[in-house]
């Protein structure tokens, strides 16, 4: 990958060596604050996923499609959080907190992989659900562990697709107004900001990614669960209920794709992000 050319005010162009992430802000006592809170968060998170791993793994009782594809999450949740948060926590006490230009467009691609992911790996155990409570009979037929390797194959391939295409056209533009990222991580909407070139495609083929992502995902989980209301509604008897409602296992969340890159990009985002 080339790297961009970066304009000093001058009509003299210079390589783009690498980017300077702002981050937060703030004082000394701020900077610590927020160590503070995001380091035992991070630690809980990597606990939790570890955990539900080695559980799962373990304990062959849980060998079903239902935990094969909640381990998978957890390991694409735990390398999410790692993907961000360790340099995020590094870049608050260091002074230059300076990026690479290829660490930067690795730590975008991995983001761009690993949200796709957790976003259809949703969808397919909203799926899952759905034939173990719609079609109980043929759910181990249906459900098989090829079919699951297969499902979360296809999870990762459509991931690495979304995340070739948004690294690759966000790192074609020229950087030419400045290398300071408006954010603690390499993403889409600051880096897109800081491109002297009009950046109009890039904005629609971005939008149109993430929008197909949340329409698929968000239209799966809701006609899933929509079946399995109606057929826990349809049951006669209280205690066949609580069979399939506890079968259901965990609802799954409403995925977070990547964004579309706004207009302007402000520190008034940073709220929006942290919470992803």
């Amino acid at each position: 990958m080339a790297k961009p050319v970066h304009r000093n005010g001058s009509l003299q162009a210079v390589s783009l060596q690498g980017f300077v992430l702002v981050g937060f802000g703030g004082d000394a006592e701020t900077q610590a604050l927020l160590f503070a809170v995001f380091l035992p968060l991070y630690m809980l998170t990597v606990l939790g996923n570890l955990t539900m791993i080695t559980v799962i793994t373990l304990d062959a009782g849980l060998h079903s499609p239902m935990y094969f594809f909640l381990k998978n999450l957890s390991f694409v949740d735990l390398c999410l959080s790692s993907v961000i948060v360790p340099n995020a926590l590094a870049n608050i006490f260091s002074s230059s907190k300076v990026t690479s230009f290829e660490g930067c467009a690795t730590q975008l691609f991995l983001f761009s992989l690993l949200g796709a992911i957790e976003a259809y790996l949703l969808a397919v155990m909203a799926y899952d659900r759905f034939m173990a409570i719609c079609s109980p009979l043929r759910y181990s037929m249906n459900m098989s562990p090829t079919t699951c390797a297969s499902l979360v194959l296809g999870t990762f391939c459509v991931g690495c697709l979304n995340a070739i295409v948004q690294t690759s056209l966000t790192f074609q533009l020229p950087f030419c107004s400045s290398n300071h990222i408006n954010s603690f991580f390499c993403d889409i909407p600051p880096l897109i900001k800081l491109a002297c070139a009009d950046t109009t495609l890039n904005e629609l083929v971005m939008f149109g990614i993430c929008g197909f992502i949340v329409v698929c995902t968000v239209l799966v989980i809701i006609i899933s669960y929509g079946y399995i209301t109606m057929t826990i509604f349809r049951m006669q008897s209280g205690s066949g209920r609580h069979v399939v409602i506890g079968a259901a296992g965990c609802i799954p969340r409403t995925p977070a794709a990547p964004r579309p890159p706004p207009a302007s990009f402000t520190r008034n985002n940073y709220t929006d992000t942290v919470f992803f």
